[in-house]
């Protein structure tokens, strides 16, 4: 699916290695590129001055061939309510090893199924994934949902000579719990305040003695494009890890249960011990294989996107995973080791 060529291509740019990806999305109700997978590989074609045979929607094959990564201001625009989150994926790590420093504007949802939303990039992807020793500036100009689109989100971001391993193999006990319950466009704020009210009602169950902090918001009109509601919580622990739990409304949704579904989210990725929630863990995996060292995450059970990314990280670099049940005194923790000798990517360029 759109995961196999976001790894793929993005690691293509880094590589100079023309690549070439078949069944594209298979078995799919709708086979082929949908209007996000072929903005995140005309984005990289575009970072790479590259060739890509076979970008159109629909197509179950593409070719693409990579030239040299340049910075400068690049434009990706989904024309839907495609995840621009999506689209950072596969553009950051090619711009990490250009040759200047890069404005990437990405159009498109802000906050969408099935990807994670702008609020979860901003406070828990960036942090975390800045520990590599990069650091990029992200600016929310307009967030747009489902099904039109047109949000905008601006990055910025300057190369690097190379990448450092991290470490997150220590949980800690979490100290705050923190989020924003949002609405925008039609909907009133007391849909937020019921998310809101709800998710905290939810975690008490579980966490009696933590102070919980979930805004509600109702996002301004000049910075929101059509209707949409949502909420995002963030435990915070003793480590500085950071792990999440999100949910979007939609019609016919209830607006409680949109808050219990985040909550319950977030407690099941407490429960299972790890350093990095469920979200987090394919999205590292590229970073670890370019990183210059070994890299250790623990998590909770691999998803079959961290798998795919393993794999297809292997196949394209020389960078080698494993990954090993962790031991843990606590026999009710279901966690991982994933642990990484990466290839130690250069950026010639500097």
């Amino acid at each position: 699916g759109g995961q196999i060529l976001r790894v793929s291509t993005a690691l293509s740019c880094l590589l100079g290695l023309p690549v070439r990806v078949r069944r594209i999305r298979a078995g799919r109700s709708q086979p082929g590129l949908r209007p996000q997978h072929l903005s995140g590989l005309e984005i990289v074609r575009d970072l790479c001055e590259g060739k890509l045979e076979g970008g159109e929607i629909g197509s179950t094959e593409i070719t693409f061939t990579p030239g040299k990564i340049k910075g400068g201001t690049h434009i990706a625009d989904t024309k839907t309510a495609g995840s621009v989150c999506l689209l950072m994926q596969v553009a950051m790590p090619c711009v990490l090893f250009a040759a200047s420093p890069s404005e990437l504007h990405f159009k498109g949802g802000t906050n969408a199924e099935m990807a994670p939303q702008i609020d979860y990039t901003v406070m828990v992807f960036k942090p975390i994934v800045e520990k590599f020793n990069f650091t990029f500036n992200c600016d929310i100009k307009k967030r747009g949902y489902y099904p039109q689109g047109g949000g905008e989100v601006v990055v910025q971001m300057s190369p690097v000579k190379e990448l450092s391993p991290i470490n997150l193999t220590e949980r800690g006990t979490v100290t705050k719990i923190y989020g924003r319950a949002f609405v925008a466009g039609a909907l009133p704020i007391k849909l937020a305040k019921d998310m809101s009210a709800a998710a905290v009602r939810c975690i008490r169950k579980e966490i009696r003695d933590l102070y919980i902090n979930i805004q509600p918001v109702r996002e301004p009109d000049d910075q929101a494009f059509g209707t949409g509601s949502g909420i995002i919580i963030v435990a915070e622990t003793s480590t500085g890890c950071l792990l999440a739990g999100s949910s979007l409304g939609k019609r016919g949704k209830n607006s409680d249960k949109v808050g219990i579904e985040a909550a319950e989210i977030l407690l099941k990725n407490l429960k299972h011990g790890g350093a990095v929630d469920d979200s987090l863990q394919d999205q590292l995996i590229i970073f670890m294989a370019l990183a210059k060292g070994v890299s250790r995450v623990k998590s909770g059970p691999i998803t079959l996107h961290t798998q795919t990314a393993i794999h297809f990280a292997e196949q394209l670099t020389k960078a080698k995973f494993t990954v090993t049940k962790s031991e843990e005194e606590d026999p009710s923790k279901d966690t991982y080791i994933i642990e990484c000798q990466g290839m130690g990517m250069i950026n010639s360029n500097l």
